[in-house]
């Protein structure tokens, strides 16, 4: 195994758990404590990860940690932008669709105002706004009522409420964080309480998540990986993320952040 191999994984280990140790990783790989404390050493000088005696830790930010919808607009423009387009070549006309909060499904909404006699239901307020403001007067925009969190979802059991007696065709999901322990998560408990209700309600669930995603979690899980009927990412994705995912999602699907069509992908890819 190439060293950038190994540093990937081991990195998918630490976020995927929070921390690892030296001892155990050498003997995992077939390799020397001298080998993992330079592997270690550059991953922590790259910011990566931090070094602890014996081992290694996430520098990421704490599970109910929960950015607001301006900060998190700002991330990762290109590739959002790259999953918007493609997950917008699954939405035919006068469907009835599912955005939940998030950036990623804001960029998507900007790319369906022009979808004949479509039905968006919302719980992001960017969202029905983005869809008021440059929508056709043949489509018609749900917006649930509830509570309002940082990243400008509303949730709760108002949200909960209006959402349980909806039939949808898709739902678009946006999360917080995936692995493969504790699936698609989020910081905010009564989003997720919420999000699961769009999930129940929908057909089919198509998760949008770009590779930042992967390592993270959030306190509460929405639902595991083999509830994602489609998963759009971005090819940043790193080896690991794309075997574990395409095991257990029904189709893996990643863009290309610059230039270049999507590409199917599954895990020996």
């Amino acid at each position: 195994m190439l060293a950038q191999q190994r540093q990937a994984a081991i990195l998918e280990r630490v976020r995927s758990t929070g921390g690892v140790r030296v001892s155990e990783l050498a003997a995992e790989f077939g390799v020397s404590d001298m080998t993992i404390r330079r592997d270690l050493d550059a991953l922590h000088e790259r910011g990566l990860l931090a070094k602890v005696h014996g081992g290694a830790t996430t520098t990421g930010p704490s599970s109910t940690d929960e950015p607001g919808f301006r900060a998190k607009s700002v991330r990762q423009l290109p590739e959002k932008a790259a999953i918007a387009d493609r997950a917008a070549q699954l939405v035919r006309p006068a469907a009835a669709v599912a955005l939940s909060a998030g950036t990623t499904t804001a960029e998507l909404a900007r790319r369906l105002v022009d979808v004949p006699e479509l039905t968006v239901v919302t719980n992001s307020l960017p969202v029905a706004e983005i869809m008021h403001a440059g929508g056709r007067t043949d489509q018609t925009v749900v917006l649930t009522g509830g509570v309002r969190t940082p990243s400008d979802a509303l949730v709760g059991p108002l949200a909960v409420g209006a959402v349980r007696s909806l039939h949808l065709d898709l739902l678009f999901l946006g999360v917080h964080g995936i692995t493969e322990r504790a699936g698609f998560t989020t910081p905010n408990l009564m989003e997720a309480e919420t999000d699961r209700a769009l999930v129940a309600a929908a057909d089919q669930l198509v998760v949008l998540a770009d590779h930042t995603k992967w390592g993270t979690v959030g306190i509460s899980s929405i639902v595991g990986l083999a509830a994602a009927h489609v998963l759009v990412s971005d090819d940043r994705l790193p080896p690991p993320a794309r075997r574990v995912l395409g095991e257990h999602v029904g189709e893996l699907i990643m863009v290309k952040a610059t230039g270049g069509g999507p590409r199917d992908a599954h895990a020996d890819n």
